[in-house]
């Protein structure tokens, strides 16, 4: 059994160090992590990578270029060369910024971040456990940066609506798509100035001026603690080192991963894939994100996507299930989020993937990305339920015939 006291010092002890993605206490948080592994005898080495480590400025400079452009034209006098050269324009921004927004928040080749922003070292802990020979692996993540607060996540916002309207909230089993609007908005531009709908038009252009005002509320803001998100997720991690140091596992390589730079869309779990995915074999291989396990319920993610959802592989969720019914854990199923974890970039590479979670009695993860996200408030029980299940899915994987 994990120890508790070890447990609550460890997300204690990094809360208290602001940790922004790409940042230095990122950087001493990556190293407390893993002096600790090595504390248990693991091979835990810190990997410097290359992040841009935000998501405001990716997502914001798209939509202020687009809404700019639909500005110009609709302030463009009938009729004449000038407006359809100002369309034109704004039909090419919009489809511009559009295209780069699908591709960052999807976990895609983020190209518009690498070809025009500025970047700078972000760092991942990768510990080696298990049998090293083992013909099969597991990769256990989890991140250690944390996000920046908004009024965005105001946490009252799902209560308000939850209280008032208890039907809805027990038949949604998706969270609410908070990125929709930062696509829809270039979308409606490009529409609006190619079909000449200045009303369309019109929309694009408040929706994504709109959206790059949230951004740049959301810069200016500091980073929260990140006790529950993802302080938890660090502290399973550990606790699954300890487990398998008392009792070791063969045949199975186990790879305890913690990111950086996962707040800023996953730039860690990027650069980890680019290092390490060509030496994991896809059929060999399977990938547990746990990510914000300190809410009172813990929950078997079904699927996730900002923009388009992807649900991760029935048969791997199945198993997890059973994991869960032999260590007595109970694991909330059904739920699909609208955002982007490590796992999401795992299971577009093609690996057998599964993302675990938790979330508060309003099916959202408690104190998301909000100033009270403090050690304090984490529901440690949940934390330790984690552990349990991480290591019986290691353990049911290690006792696997070979595939």
């Amino acid at each position: 059994m994990p120890d508790h006291h070890q447990l609550r010092d460890t997300i204690a002890h990094l809360a208290a160090i602001d940790r922004p993605s790409a940042s230095p206490g990122e950087h001493e948080a990556a190293r407390w992590i893993a002096a600790r592994l090595q504390e248990f005898g693991l091979v835990a080495e810190v990997e410097e990578e290359r992040a841009h480590g935000g998501y405001w400025f990716p997502l914001g400079i798209p939509n202020a270029l687009a809404g700019a452009a639909g500005l110009l034209a609709l302030r463009a006098s009938r009729g004449g060369r000038g407006r359809r050269a100002r369309r034109a324009l704004a039909t090419a921004a919009g489809a511009f910024a559009a295209t780069a927004i699908w591709d960052d928040v999807g976990g895609g080749a983020l190209w518009f971040r690498r070809r025009f922003l500025p970047s700078r070292p972000t760092w991942n802990v990768v510990a080696e456990a298990g049998d090293p020979d083992g013909a099969r692996t597991v990769v256990l993540v989890a991140h250690h940066d944390a996000a920046h607060w908004s009024l965005l996540f105001h946490p009252g916002v799902m209560p308000f609506f939850g209280t008032r309207f208890p039907k809805l909230l027990e038949r949604a089993q998706t969270s609410p798509p908070v990125m929709a609007p930062v696509f829809a908005g270039p979308v409606l531009v490009a529409l609006g100035a190619l079909s000449g709908n200045r009303r369309l038009l019109a929309a694009g252009v408040a929706v994504s001026l709109g959206s790059a005002a949230t951004f740049v509320e959301i810069g200016s803001r500091d980073a929260v603690p990140g006790a529950n998100d993802n302080l938890t997720g660090v502290a399973t991690l550990l606790g699954i080192a300890a487990e398998l140091a008392e009792r070791p596992v063969e045949g199975l390589r186990v790879l305890l991963v913690s990111t950086g730079s996962e707040e800023s869309l996953m730039e860690g779990m990027q650069a980890f894939a680019k290092r390490h995915f060509p030496r994991l074999d896809t059929a060999s291989t399977h990938v547990v994100c746990v990510d914000t396990v300190g809410s009172p319920h813990l929950a078997l993610i079904e699927g996730e996507g900002m923009l388009w959802m992807r649900d991760y592989p029935d048969d791997f969720k199945d198993r997890v299930e059973a994991c869960a019914d032999a260590s007595g854990v109970e694991l909330r199923r059904g739920m699909r989020f609208r955002n982007s974890t490590d796992g999401l970039i795992a299971l577009r590479a093609g690996y057998p993937t599964v993302s675990i979670g938790s979330v508060d009695d309003f099916k959202v993860p408690a104190n998301y990305h909000w100033p009270t996200d403090v050690a304090a408030n984490v529901h440690h029980p949940s934390v330790e339920d984690a552990i349990a299940l991480c290591t019986t899915i290691v353990r049911d994987l290690a006792a696997a015939p070979p595939a």
